[in-house]
């Protein structure tokens, strides 16, 4: 049983152009039914890829937003090496 994608009108032009080059270079006809089920097919084996592809992105903060970040640290008073935090961290 068929069931019915929707999809805005970039995507189907892009949909139609892969299957214009699949007939093309590889010299056989296939359905876009065909490509769309061998592209889930490969999402479903680097699915990993897949979900990374839709985590939000960290927005850049501007300068003011930085330096409200960098009010509410404070120093010690007491200097750090990388060594100390290596000891800190590993032991």
């Amino acid at each position: 049983m068929a069931t019915s994608v929707k999809m805005d009108e970039g995507t189907k032009s892009d949909l139609e152009e892969l299957q214009a080059e699949i007939r093309l270079k590889a010299g056989k006809q296939v359905t876009q039914q065909e490509i769309l089920a061998r592209i889930v097919a490969q999402a479903v084996d680097s699915k990993a890829d897949l979900i990374d592809s839709f985590r939000d992105e960290m927005p850049a903060l501007d300068s003011s937003e930085r330096e409200a970040f960098h009010q509410g640290m404070v120093s010690s008073g007491v200097k750090t090496s990388e060594s100390d935090i290596d000891e800190e961290l590993y032991g």
